[in-house]
Protein backbone atom coordinates (compact mmCIF):
# COMPACT_ATOMS: atom_id res chain seq x y z
CA UNK A 1 0.00 0.00 0.00
CA UNK A 2 1.29 3.41 -0.98
CA UNK A 3 2.09 5.72 1.95
CA UNK A 4 0.14 8.55 0.27
CA UNK A 5 -2.91 6.30 0.04
CA UNK A 6 -2.56 5.32 3.69
CA UNK A 7 -2.22 8.97 4.68
CA UNK A 8 -5.34 9.84 2.68
CA UNK A 9 -7.29 7.02 4.34
CA UNK A 10 -6.20 8.11 7.80
CA UNK A 11 -6.94 11.75 7.01
CA UNK A 12 -10.39 10.90 5.65
CA UNK A 13 -11.08 8.75 8.72
CA UNK A 14 -10.10 11.66 10.95
CA UNK A 15 -12.34 14.03 9.01
CA UNK A 16 -15.26 11.59 9.05
CA UNK A 17 -14.86 11.25 12.80
CA UNK A 18 -14.60 15.01 13.25
CA UNK A 19 -17.64 15.62 11.06
CA UNK A 20 -19.61 12.93 12.88
CA UNK A 21 -18.68 14.55 16.18
CA UNK A 22 -19.87 17.94 14.98
CA UNK A 23 -23.12 16.38 13.72
CA UNK A 24 -23.57 14.54 17.00
CA UNK A 25 -23.21 17.75 18.98
CA UNK A 26 -25.74 19.51 16.72
CA UNK A 27 -28.09 16.53 17.08
CA UNK A 28 -27.86 16.51 20.86
CA UNK A 29 -28.81 20.17 20.93
CA UNK A 30 -32.01 19.71 18.86
CA UNK A 31 -34.39 16.75 19.59
CA UNK A 32 -36.25 17.11 16.29
CA UNK A 33 -32.99 16.99 14.39
CA UNK A 34 -31.94 13.94 16.43
CA UNK A 35 -34.90 11.92 15.08
CA UNK A 36 -34.18 13.09 11.55
CA UNK A 37 -30.50 12.18 11.80
CA UNK A 38 -31.20 8.75 13.28
CA UNK A 39 -33.49 7.98 10.35
CA UNK A 40 -30.85 9.20 7.89
CA UNK A 41 -28.17 7.19 9.66
CA UNK A 42 -30.13 3.99 9.19
CA UNK A 43 -30.95 4.75 5.56
CA UNK A 44 -27.84 6.40 4.15
CA UNK A 45 -24.66 5.47 6.04
CA UNK A 46 -22.40 5.68 2.98
CA UNK A 47 -23.62 9.09 1.95
CA UNK A 48 -23.40 10.32 5.53
CA UNK A 49 -19.79 9.18 5.66
CA UNK A 50 -19.00 11.46 2.72
CA UNK A 51 -20.94 14.37 4.28
CA UNK A 52 -19.09 13.85 7.56
CA UNK A 53 -15.77 13.85 5.74
CA UNK A 54 -16.60 17.22 4.15
CA UNK A 55 -17.90 18.63 7.43
CA UNK A 56 -14.85 17.27 9.23
CA UNK A 57 -12.57 18.91 6.69
CA UNK A 58 -14.26 22.27 7.30
CA UNK A 59 -14.15 21.78 11.08
CA UNK A 60 -10.49 20.76 10.88
CA UNK A 61 -9.67 23.93 8.93
CA UNK A 62 -11.57 26.06 11.44
CA UNK A 63 -9.72 24.38 14.31
CA UNK A 64 -6.37 24.89 12.59
CA UNK A 65 -7.17 28.57 12.06
CA UNK A 66 -8.21 28.89 15.72
CA UNK A 67 -5.04 27.22 16.98
CA UNK A 68 -2.87 29.26 14.59
CA UNK A 69 -4.53 32.45 15.85
CA UNK A 70 -3.92 31.52 19.48
CA UNK A 71 -0.31 30.55 18.78
CA UNK A 72 0.37 33.77 16.88
CA UNK A 73 -1.20 35.81 19.70
CA UNK A 74 0.92 33.93 22.21
CA UNK A 75 4.04 34.52 20.12
CA UNK A 76 3.20 38.22 19.80
CA UNK A 77 2.72 38.49 23.56
CA UNK A 78 5.99 36.66 24.17
CA UNK A 79 7.85 38.93 21.74
CA UNK A 80 6.34 42.08 23.23
CA UNK A 81 7.27 41.01 26.76
CA UNK A 82 10.92 40.68 25.65
CA UNK A 83 11.20 44.45 25.07
CA UNK A 84 12.82 46.29 27.99
CA UNK A 85 10.10 48.91 28.78
CA UNK A 86 7.09 46.59 28.53
CA UNK A 87 5.58 45.18 31.74
CA UNK A 88 5.54 41.41 31.93
CA UNK A 89 2.18 39.74 31.24
CA UNK A 90 3.22 36.14 31.77
CA UNK A 91 0.17 35.29 33.89
CA UNK A 92 -2.24 36.14 31.05
CA UNK A 93 -0.04 34.60 28.35
CA UNK A 94 0.10 31.22 30.09
CA UNK A 95 -3.61 31.08 31.00
CA UNK A 96 -4.96 30.29 27.51
CA UNK A 97 -2.79 27.34 26.38
CA UNK A 98 -3.77 24.99 29.26
CA UNK A 99 -7.45 25.66 28.51
CA UNK A 100 -6.86 24.93 24.85
CA UNK A 101 -4.97 21.76 25.78
CA UNK A 102 -7.88 20.61 27.98
CA UNK A 103 -10.35 21.33 25.16
CA UNK A 104 -8.22 19.34 22.72
CA UNK A 105 -7.99 16.42 25.14
CA UNK A 106 -11.77 16.49 25.65
CA UNK A 107 -12.41 16.56 21.91
CA UNK A 108 -9.97 13.70 21.40
CA UNK A 109 -11.83 11.63 23.99
CA UNK A 110 -15.15 12.42 22.30
CA UNK A 111 -13.75 11.40 18.91
CA UNK A 112 -12.49 8.13 20.37
CA UNK A 113 -15.92 7.41 21.87
CA UNK A 114 -17.66 8.14 18.57
CA UNK A 115 -15.17 6.00 16.69
CA UNK A 116 -15.86 3.11 19.08
CA UNK A 117 -19.62 3.60 18.65
CA UNK A 118 -19.25 3.59 14.86
CA UNK A 119 -17.27 0.36 15.03
CA UNK A 120 -19.95 -1.16 17.25
CA UNK A 121 -22.64 -0.11 14.78
CA UNK A 122 -20.66 -1.52 11.85
CA UNK A 123 -20.30 -4.84 13.68
CA UNK A 124 -24.05 -4.94 14.32
CA UNK A 125 -24.86 -4.18 10.68
CA UNK A 126 -22.35 -6.58 9.12
CA UNK A 127 -23.61 -10.15 8.51
CA UNK A 128 -21.82 -12.68 10.72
Amino acid sequence: MNSDTLLQIVQKGFRVTLGATASLIETLQDPQRRDENLYRLRAELGQLTEEWAVKGEMTEQEARNFVDTILSQHAAQTNSSDTPNTPSSSSTATAAPPDVQLDLEELTAQIAAIRAELERLREQDSPS
